[in-house]
Order: C-alpha cells, then sequence, then structure tokens
C-alpha cells in the first residue's frame, strides 16, 4: 500500500502536469468584470515545477491563497497605476489562477534583470476614491533540501548579478566589521554556514521597535534586530562580500497548522550558490525565532508559504515612475506619477488548504 506521502505526490504529479506545459512567457488578458477567470500565470525561467524531481522524504503543501487589496483616499479623476507581482511556477511550487477581479482590462509583462512578473493596469480613481482588486491562487509547495542536490554552475551574467551589490546590500564597509579578526572556511558549504551562524549571532527576531523591515544591511548591522528582509541582507552583503554569489526571495508565511486563515505580511529567506549542491537555501530569522530548527533552516525550507518574487531594486513593466522598488510582494501604486502611502492602501491575505 502506498504511503500518504507518495499518494500525495503522485496526486500532486497528475494535477501538475500542465503547469509544466505553461508557456514561459506571460499571457493575461483579465476583463473589467466580476467573473472570475481561470489564467495562467508565469512559469519561471530555467523550467517549470516537476514532481517526479522531489526526494521521497519532501514534503508538499496544496492550498488556495486570495491576495487582494484596496487603495483608498484617491481623489477622484486621478491618473491610478497598479503593478501586483504574480508568484512563479518553478522547481519549488506550482501555481495556477483561480479568480480574479480588477476594475479594468489588465497585462501581465516579465522584467528582465530577475525574471519577476506582474500584473498592471490603469484606470481613474472613481467617485468614490477607491479602487480595489484581488487574484485568487491555486498553489502546491514543496519542502526544499538542497544540501542532496547536485550542483549546477552560474553563467557570468548570474554570477555577476548575484555578486554585485544592491542599494542597501552593499559588500563593502560597516557590515564587512562583522568579520575583522576572524578567518572564514574556504569551502563554499563550509563559508556558507560560517556567514549563516555569524548573522544569528549578531542579530535578535525583534519588531518592537522602529526602524526594521527595510533590508538595509548597514542599519541591521548597527541595530542588531529586526525582521527577515534585516536578516537576509546582511547575511547577502557578508556572502557577496567574500565572492559567494546570493539573491533574495520574496512572498508569504503559510501557518504550519492545516486549515484556513487570514496571513499579516510577508515573510523572506536567501539562497547562496555552491558548484556542488547548487542554490542553497537560509532561513535565518526562523532559525533565530525556533533555535530548535537552526540546523533545518540552513539549506532547507519547509512547504508553509509561497515565494512572490526575487532580487532588489527592481524596475516594473511598464517602468513605474518613481525609483526603483526596494523589493515587490505588496501592490505598488503610483497615482498620478507619484507613489501611494502605505496608509492609502488596505491588503488582505487569506489561505485555505485543499488537501
Amino acid at each position: 500500500m502506498l504511503t500518504n506521502q507518495r499518494k500525495q505526490n503522485e496526486r500532486w504529479l497528475s494535477n501538475k502536469v500542465r503547469a509544466i506545459l505553461v508557456s514561459a512567457i506571460c499571457i493575461f488578458n483579465a476583463r473589467a468584470s466580476l467573473a472570475a477567470e481561470v489564467i495562467e500565470p508565469c512559469v519561471a525561467s530555467g523550467g517549470g515545477f516537476e514532481a517526479a524531481s522531489l526526494k521521497h522524504d519532501e514534503k508538499i503543501r496544496h492550498f488556495e491563497f486570495e491576495y487582494a487589496s484596496k487603495a483608498v483616499g484617491l481623489k477622484p479623476g486621478s491618473n491610478v497605476r497598479v503593478w501586483l507581482p504574480i508568484p512563479p511556477t518553478n522547481q519549488h511550487q506550482s501555481v495556477s489562477i483561480k479568480a480574479t477581479r480588477f476594475p479594468v482590462k489588465a497585462t501581465t509583462a516579465r522584467e528582465s534583470k530577475y525574471g519577476n512578473c506582474m500584473v498592471h493596469f490603469e484606470t481613474t480613481a472613481p467617485q468614490s476614491g477607491e479602487v480595489d482588486f484581488s487574484i485568487t491562487y491555486d498553489v502546491t509547495r514543496a519542502e526544499v533540501k538542497a544540501l542532496g542536490r547536485d550542483g549546477q554552475e552560474l553563467s557570468k551574467e548570474e554570477r555577476r548579478l548575484f555578486l554585485k551589490p544592491n542599494r542597501l546590500v552593499p559588500t563593502s564597509g560597516r557590515p564587512l566589521d562583522l568579520l575583522k579578526g576572524i578567518t572564514a572556511p574556504g569551502d563554499q558549504l563550509g563559508l556558507g554556514r560560517f556567514l549563516y551562524e555569524r548573522v544569528d549571532q549578531h542579530m535578535k527576531y525583534d519588531k518592537s521597535r522602529p526602524g526594521y523591515g527595510n533590508g538595509d544591511s548597514v542599519w541591521a548591522c548597527d541595530s542588531q534586530f529586526g525582521n527577515c528582509t534585516d536578516f537576509h541582507s546582511l547575511f547577502i552583503s557578508l556572502a557577496r562580500a567574500k565572492g559567494l554569489p546570493a539573491r533574495f526571495e520574496i512572498g508569504f508565511p503559510i501557518p504550519d497548522s492545516r486549515g484556513k486563515g487570514t496571513i499579516g505580511g510577508y515573510h523572506c529567506w536567501a539562497f547562496f550558490h555552491t558548484d556542488k549542491h547548487d542554490w542553497v537555501p537560509t532561513d535565518i530569522s526562523e532559525a533565530d525565532k525556533h533555535p530548535e530548527m537552526k540546523d533545518y533552516y540552513f539549506g532547507n525550507l519547509t512547504e508553509n508559504r509561497v515565494a512572490f518574487s526575487s532580487g532588489r531594486d527592481l524596475n516594473l513593466v511598464p517602468r513605474q515612475a518613481g525609483e526603483p522598488l526596494n523589493f515587490f510582494v505588496y501592490p505598488y501604486i503610483e497615482v498620478d506619477g507619484q507613489p501611494l502611502s502605505t496608509d492609502n492602501m488596505e491588503k488582505a491575505f487569506k489561505y485555505s488548504d485543499t488537501e
């Protein structure tokens, strides 16, 4: 008799074959109607999710994720431009769109730097001063166990991208003080573990004081506290400074307990690259919150999440009027060419397990 995990994996494989066939080019035709349409999302470059590639002990989770938001306090007649990230189908998750609600026709595009896909629409603010929208996704997410996988060499372009600094993630200066007088391991995996430990020792997960959440490596180094963006920005600064390619990924956490409920906000994590093991994940802020899982969160990620985008300093498509985005997980909205304040944005995220 098949184990429950094997049964689940087989159901997943049969239900998600269509995800492998989805075009790598975004196709989106959202109509100005409350009637829902099933629209295939983007597939991450480099290949889609394949259940057959899972390890026998990797856990999976199948759930619906509702991503809803409303811009409020708008001046009637003002020009409103909205961008939303679309979670990719990739080697760690399979995603399809079950329902959409937009006030006008929407389009999708993919930015070329990191391959993030997004929805965009432009409208005029009505007399109510409110513009609301939502997307409901069907998500199957796999646990990530990276250390047993074979490595793959990065291209020169990828290596260059994931070694260079970002605006708030420098590869020199103050963050490097954390490594003064310390001899780091010479091998890539050992170096990654050393930096993982160093950041965890230096930082405390704490959102009770202001200043956290910008993913500013210098600020994180000085404050010694913050949330996931601060932990992983500091890690990426140190990794890149030591010649270890590293990248940022952001999405949403799903509560461990199965069922349904609301989600308060985003979660992020980081990967570093080794020639032997390919991209190795780290979730240092979760390790700090749950010390009993510290070993697990080096090289592993639970299935209780969904990734939405990668990278920092992002330019959207079509190009936004404002500065490059620090990261992209919440809606980005411009009104008459100016970024909308978060005070004028209401967000609601919900999940519901389907198996």
